[in-house]
């Protein structure tokens, strides 16, 4: 018995499937008449002639070599196999299922940047989905030369080139580089492209690509979360109140004691008048009136009356003798 098949009473399958693996071929010297081939779901057989296509069966069952595969390939091909000496061909089992990675930066992506010479230092992660699609590429670049093929050897290729492809990428559709995440998509969409093709050359397909998140270095992300705490607020002096206030309703002061009940009764009094402060200066208004003490209004009349001394409050006329004020 071997590691991934099984040759009693000549039979032909993948008998220790596996989910992480793409393709199997199985070969032998020959290949008796009275020999049966098993093809799972999920699985389809390959029977391969001198390196070549004879021909692909995708229904599951377990069928009988000389009466259900050789009519097919005859058929098929015209092609006649001599049971006295058995058949020397081989049968390639590939896995038809979706496979999902995921994948991650291996280091760093130094974006070129204005205000940082160096670059800005960005990771990045997500999955990526394919399978195979074309058989006669597979065997051509991977399938003649190995006997098997990992999801693993798959994600290697694809991480040697990841790096390249997020900097172009980024590069090209990251509109700004604080919100990435915002322009994922299109970035995604290039580099979901790019994959297609590399992986085009070994018979497989990209059916998606996806980026979980950017990630920036702890330092510039602190920056970024400040950032948008200073533009939540609208205030810097507003945003420094806040803080306080948070500080003294969560609780970090309690059990301090008397000072910390006074430093606390002091912060909230500074608070106070700094608010009051503010409140006078949006209030103040933007045409005083004159420190002389006169009426801004040109129409009002004196404080006295000329003719017998009344006290005028403003009247056009003297209310005690009826004198014209104005």
């Amino acid at each position: 018995m071997g590691f991934f098949k099984r040759q009693l009473a000549n039979i032909i399958e993948w008998d220790e499937f596996r989910d992480d693996m793409i393709f199997y071929k199985w070969h032998n010297a020959e290949i008796k008449k009275d020999s049966r081939i098993v093809i799972r779901p999920g699985q389809d057989a390959i029977f391969l002639y001198n390196g070549k296509i004879e021909g692909i069966f995708k229904d599951e069952g377990n069928f009988v070599v000389e009466s259900d595969i050789i009519p097919f390939l005859s058929t098929l091909k015209g092609f006649k196999f001599g049971f006295d000496s058995g058949i020397r061909a081989e049968v390639l089992f590939v896995n038809t299922k979706e496979f999902t990675i995921k994948w991650g930066t291996q280091n760093p992506i130094n974006i070129p940047t204005e205000t940082l010479p160096g670059g800005m230092p960005i990771r990045a992660n997500g999955t990526l989905n394919f399978k195979v699609n074309d058989y006669v590429q597979l065997i051509d670049n991977i399938a003649g030369v190995k006997d098997s093929y990992l999801v693993e050897d798959v994600r290697i290729r694809i991480t040697s080139i990841l790096d390249q492809l997020l900097m172009k990428w980024i590069v090209r559709e990251g509109k700004n580089m604080f919100h990435l995440q915002a322009n994922s998509f299109e970035i995604g969409k290039g580099i979901k492209e790019d994959l297609d093709m590399e992986l085009f050359k070994i018979g497989m397909t990209v059916t998606g690509f996806n980026i979980i998140s950017f990630n920036y270095p702890k330092e510039i992300q602190d920056m970024i979360n400040k950032n948008a705490s200073f533009n939540m607020v609208g205030d810097l002096g507003r945003y420094q109140q806040i803080s306080m206030v948070d500080g003294m309703s969560s609780g970090k002061n309690k059990g301090g004691g008397a000072a910390a009940d006074m430093a606390g009764m002091m912060m909230g009094m500074n608070i106070a008048k700094e608010m009051m402060d503010t409140m006078k200066e949006t209030n103040k208004p933007s045409n005083p009136t004159p420190s002389n003490g006169s009426s801004s209004n040109s129409s009002s009349g004196p404080n006295f009356c000329p003719n017998c001394g009344q006290k005028n409050s403003g009247a056009n006329f003297c209310p005690n003798c009826g004198q014209k004020l104005i």
